[in-house]
C-alpha cells in the first residue's frame, strides 16, 4: 500500500529531474555562446574594425578589449544580450583614445584646409620716363595767365602697362603754370611753363610729377622751346597757330633728345597755347594704381 502511494510522487519527481536534464542538455556550451558572440562582433558594420575578447563561465558573458567607438560598443552589448544561453553580460570594454583621436582629426583638417584662393591681382605701376599727352581744357597764355594757377586737361592716349590699361583715355588730368610772362612792347621775352600735377581715376585722385614744358617768344614769328624738370626724352608743348582756331596744333615728334618741340607765338609776340591743345609731358616718378576691379 505505501508503495502504491509513493509510486506517482517519484515518478514525477524523476519527470522533473528528466525535463532538466534535457534542458541543459539543450542549452548552449560556455564555449559556443562566445564563439556566437565573437563571430556575430566580426561581420556587423558597427563593430568589426574593434578586436575584442568574449568569455563566458556558467552562462555570464564577460566583453573585453578596446573599442573604436561608443556606437560599437552599444553594439557589443546588444549582440552579447541577444545571445540564447547567457545569463548576465559584463562589459569591460574601453574606448580606443587613439582610434577617436585619428577620426577627429581627419574631419579638423578637412575643415582647415583653406580654399584654393586665385592670386591677387597686383598694383600696376605707371614707370617713370612714360609720356602723358593730355589736351587742354582751356585757353592759356603767358599774357592771361601766372604762376601758380591751375588748368584742367584729358588724357589724350591711354597708357597701358604690360599688357593691362592703366590710365584710361579721358581721364581728367589737373596742372599748374609754372611761369608766366608776357611780352613787352619794347623788350622782353614771352614765356609760358606747364607742369601736371595730378590725375582722377574712378573717383580718387593721384598726385603726378612731371617735366616742365616752356615756350618762349623773342620776335615775331621766332620762338624757342625747352623741356625741364629731369624729363631726358623731353616733352611737347604743341601750341595753337595764331588764327588757327580752336583745336588748331603743331605736330610734335617725341624721341630721346627730342626736347621740347612747338610752341607758338602770336603777331604780338605772346606765348598761347588754345584750348584743345596738345600737351605732353614726361613723367618724373612712377605712378602706383590699384589693379582693375575683376570682371
Amino acid at each position: 500500500m505505501c508503495n502504491s502511494q509513493r509510486s506517482p510522487i517519484s515518478i514525477a519527481i524523476l519527470s522533473i529531474l528528466l525535463a532538466l536534464s534535457m534542458a541543459c542538455s539543450r542549452r548552449p556550451s560556455d564555449d559556443q555562446i562566445a564563439k556566437h558572440i565573437e563571430d556575430k562582433a566580426a561581420v556587423d558594420p558597427d563593430t568589426k574594425e574593434s578586436p575584442i575578447k568574449v568569455e563566458a563561465n556558467k552562462g555570464k558573458v564577460t566583453l573585453s578589449g578596446k573599442v573604436r567607438t561608443p556606437a560599437a560598443q552599444r553594439k557589443l552589448e546588444q549582440i552579447a544580450n541577444e545571445e540564447p544561453g547567457n545569463t548576465s553580460v559584463d562589459d569591460e570594454t574601453t574606448l580606443d583614445p587613439d582610434a577617436i583621436a585619428s577620426q577627429q582629426v581627419v574631419p579638423a583638417m578637412a575643415a582647415a584646409a583653406p580654399p584654393v584662393q586665385k592670386p591677387k591681382p597686383q598694383p600696376i605701376v605707371v614707370p617713370a620716363g612714360t609720356t602723358l599727352t593730355v589736351t587742354t581744357s582751356q585757353a592759356l597764355s603767358s599774357k592771361n595767365n601766372q604762376a601758380g594757377q591751375t588748368f584742367l586737361a584729358a588724357l589724350a592716349q591711354p597708357i597701358s602697362v604690360e599688357g593691362r590699361r592703366a590710365l584710361p583715355k579721358g581721364a581728367t588730368v589737373s596742372g599748374r603754370v609754372v611761369s608766366a610772362k608776357a611780352k613787352g612792347k619794347i623788350k622782353g621775352e614771352g614765356e609760358l611753363s606747364l607742369t601736371l600735377t595730378s590725375i582722377s581715376l574712378q573717383n580718387h585722385t593721384y598726385e603726378i610729377q612731371t617735366s616742365v614744358v616752356s615756350s618762349t617768344s623773342k620776335g615775331k614769328g621766332k620762338r624757342t622751346a625747352a623741356t625741364t624738370g629731369g624729363g631726358a626724352a623731353g616733352g611737347a608743348l604743341i601750341g595753337g597757330i595764331a588764327g588757327g582756331g580752336k583745336g588748331a596744333g603743331i605736330g610734335a615728334l617725341i624721341g630721346a633728345g627730342a626736347g621740347l618741340i612747338g610752341g607758338a607765338a602770336t603777331g604780338n609776340k605772346q606765348v598761347e597755347v588754345p584750348a584743345e591743345s596738345a600737351l605732353s609731358f614726361t613723367l618724373n616718378e612712377s605712378l602706383t594704381l590699384p589693379p582693375p576691379p575683376e570682371q
